[in-house]
């Protein structure tokens, strides 16, 4: 009589897609927690890219470039060479103009554009051109420094549709 292991042909349990799954993901779930953290190692996202278009001696644009790389995690890549150029190139309407403009994702931010509103246009992408603040409204981030003395102007943050058409995207009072 011949011994019998468990892996002799016939006495395995039946192979279940949904045992599959489970394993699979129990192996991947160990292996991805056992590469990181035995290396010290914790996954972070990778910051998100932006390029700005702007004067070199713009302060208040610096300022924005500021807030949106200290509480949106952006990577910034500075143009100190105006904005007309790329505002037209990138199809932003002049009479929606401001003080710098940006690029992210394939979206165009024009001004003072929270961090927050920028957050939900690429969290929710609608098919559009960007965000715009025209003009400079005091209180809006980049032009909230102390030499404002805390006054806040009402302003709304327009979305630019393909046409050159906007709707008011988020309102700040």
């Amino acid at each position: 009589m011949m011994p019998t292991d468990r892996f002799t042909r016939g006495s395995r349990q039946p192979d279940h897609p949904a045992r599959r799954t489970a394993l699979r993901r129990a192996l991947s779930g160990a292996l991805a927690v056992c590469s990181l953290t035995s290396f010290g190692v914790t996954a972070r996202p990778e910051p998100r890219s932006m390029q700005v278009w702007k004067s070199p001696t713009c302060g208040c644009c610096a300022d924005w470039i500021r807030h949106v790389e200290a509480t949106g995690g952006f990577r910034v890549v500075v143009y100190d060479v105006g904005n007309n150029a790329a505002r037209a190139r990138l199809g932003m309407p002049m009479r929606l103009g401001s003080c710098h403009t940006a690029l992210v994702e394939g979206y165009v931010i024009e001004g003072h554009v929270p961090v927050a509103d920028v957050q939900r246009l690429l969290r929710e992408r609608p098919d559009a051109l960007g965000l715009t603040v025209p003009g400079m409204p005091i209180g809006s981030p980049g032009m909230d420094g102390p030499e404002y003395g805390g006054r806040r102007d009402p302003y709304d943050v327009l979305l630019v549709l393909r046409d050159g058409a906007t709707r008011v995207f988020a309102s700040h009072r």
